[in-house]
C-alpha cells in the first residue's frame, strides 16, 4: 500500500514539475487591468495594451499606454533563447534579450544612457486568459517592484 501511494506521488511531482518547465504562447491582444494592477508609489496609467506575436522563439510586443506622462508607443523584439538584440524605442536604443525560467519568461530590456534596467517575468495563467507581468525596475533613483495584470481581449 505505501509503496502504491509513494508511486502516486512521485507520478503527481513529475506532471506538476513538467508544467512548470512548458513553454506556453503569448500571443493575443491583451488589455490592463488597472484593479488587479499593483504600481506600488507610482499612479498607474490609464491604460496599456499589449499586442504580442510569439512563434517560437521569436517574441514581439507591441505596447501602447498613456499616463501623465503622455501617450507612449514601442514595439520590442527578441529572441526567447537568450539571445541579445537590440531595438530603438522613442529614439532610443536599447538592449535586451529573453529566455525562459521555471515555465515564465524572463524578458530583460536595458536603457544604458540613462541607467535603467527593466525585468519582466511573464506567466500566463492555467486558463490562458490572464498574463501578469512582474516587473523590477532599476534605475539610479531606486528599485521599484510593479505588477501588471492583462486579461486577454
Amino acid at each position: 500500500m505505501m509503496t502504491q501511494v509513494l508511486g502516486a506521488l512521485v507520478s503527481v511531482a513529475l506532471v506538476v514539475g513538467g508544467q512548470s518547465t512548458a513553454k506556453v504562447n503569448f500571443s493575443g491582444e491583451w488589455k490592463m487591468n488597472t484593479m488587479k494592477s499593483d504600481f506600488g508609489a507610482l499612479p498607474p496609467p490609464e491604460f496599456i495594451t499589449r499586442t504580442i506575436t510569439h512563434e517560437e522563439p521569436a517574441l514581439t510586443i507591441v505596447e501602447s499606454q498613456r499616463s501623465a506622462m503622455g501617450d507612449q508607443n514601442a514595439t520590442r523584439k527578441y529572441r526567447t533563447d537568450g539571445t541579445d538584440t537590440t531595438f530603438d524605442s522613442n529614439g532610443v536604443t536599447v538592449a535586451g534579450n529573453a529566455k525562459w525560467a521555471e515555465g515564465a519568461l524572463v524578458v530583460t530590456s536595458k536603457v544604458d544612457t540613462i541607467g535603467l534596467n527593466f525585468i519582466d517575468t511573464m506567466s500566463l495563467s492555467p486558463d490562458g486568459k490572464t498574463l501578469t507581468s512582474k516587473v523590477r525596475i532599476n534605475s539610479p533613483q531606486g528599485d521599484l517592484d510593479v505588477t501588471i495584470v492583462f486579461e486577454k481581449q
